[in-house]
């Protein structure tokens, strides 16, 4: 079993064909291991005729020893069949200026692509039904790639087209925000937050009305013969509602219990409207 304070070593960034977000990752990695200088300026190799110290000398193993090891990452992070395109490996700076010059584009094409994610940054907008997380979250991945690209995007530009730009029942909410907060020093993490609690607001008010709609409608209803919400005369096979809520009843499905018919009840059946008028018509004749 590892020990409590054991430190788990990071990963060395593997080239994936992305090279902006790969040189992000492996320049932290570097300057994590204070390698990252020699990847920058190089080894300060003195003058043929130069003679140098002890002390010099040693600088200069030392930076040769780290360049080694810099190397080392370098070729654990790009597969080999990049690394044969290379021609010059003799120190990392070397192997870095390669790979920026092979795949980080030239200036054209950085400027076509970052004249793009501007677009797409102006024409964003929340989707309906799309939560604040997923939009935030989706704002903030255009806006790093612009930076990446070497746009100057100032955190405010993107409080507000995030706040600009949200779906039409946060209306309100923005209204609030805006007059509540100076949106000069509003952070993106302070409104994420108070746009979750009014999301969250939202669910549940949306949930509170769902479930009190159910129990209305449960308690307008009952099933049973003839008896509860309606009273009349006649009997029924069915659900009735209340003539106390002013509802409207399909009696599609009520069985009359004289004729044993549906669509009506026993004292609205018209057989037995037909039979009294035949049987007051026998008992009229007996008497004459």
């Amino acid at each position: 079993m590892a020990s409590e304070n054991s430190f788990v070593q990071p990963s060395i960034p593997r080239f994936d064909g992305h090279y902006d977000h790969w040189s992000m990752l492996m320049e932290n990695f570097l300057r994590s291991k204070d390698y990252w200088s020699l990847v920058e300026t190089g080894i300060a190799e003195p003058a043929i005729e130069t003679v140098l110290t002890e002390a010099q000398i040693k600088t200069l193993e030392d930076q040769k020893l780290k360049d080694l090891k810099t190397k080392n990452y370098l070729f654990q992070a790009i597969d080999r069949t990049i690394l044969e395109t290379i021609l010059k490996k003799d120190t990392s700076k070397d192997i870095w200026d390669s790979m920026k010059k092979n795949y980080k584009g030239t200036a054209r094409v950085k400027r076509a692509l970052l004249q793009a994610l501007r677009k797409e940054f102006e024409i964003l907008h929340m989707k309906e039904g799309e939560s604040v997380n997923d939009y935030i979250a989706r704002t903030l991945s255009n806006a790093n790639k612009m930076r990446i690209q070497g746009e100057k995007l100032e955190e405010v530009a993107v409080v507000e087209k995030i706040i600009h730009s949200m779906s039409r029942k946060f209306y309100y909410v923005v209204c609030s925000i805006e007059e509540s907060n100076d949106i000069d020093s509003l952070s993106i993490d302070a409104l994420q937050s108070s746009l979750l609690v009014h999301e969250q607001r939202m669910t549940n008010y949306v949930v509170e009305e769902q479930a009190l709609k159910v129990t209305t409608h449960e308690g307008t209803t009952f099933s049973g013969r003839g008896r509860g919400g309606f009273r009349g005369r006649g009997r029924g096979r069915g659900r009735h509602l209340s003539y106390n809520q002013g509802a409207q009843f399909n009696k599609e499905r009520v069985e009359c219990y004289h004729c044993h018919k549906l669509g009506h009840y026993q004292y609205e059946c018209p057989d037995k409207e037909k039979e009294t008028k035949v049987n007051f018509g026998e008992i009229e004749g007996e008497i004459l």
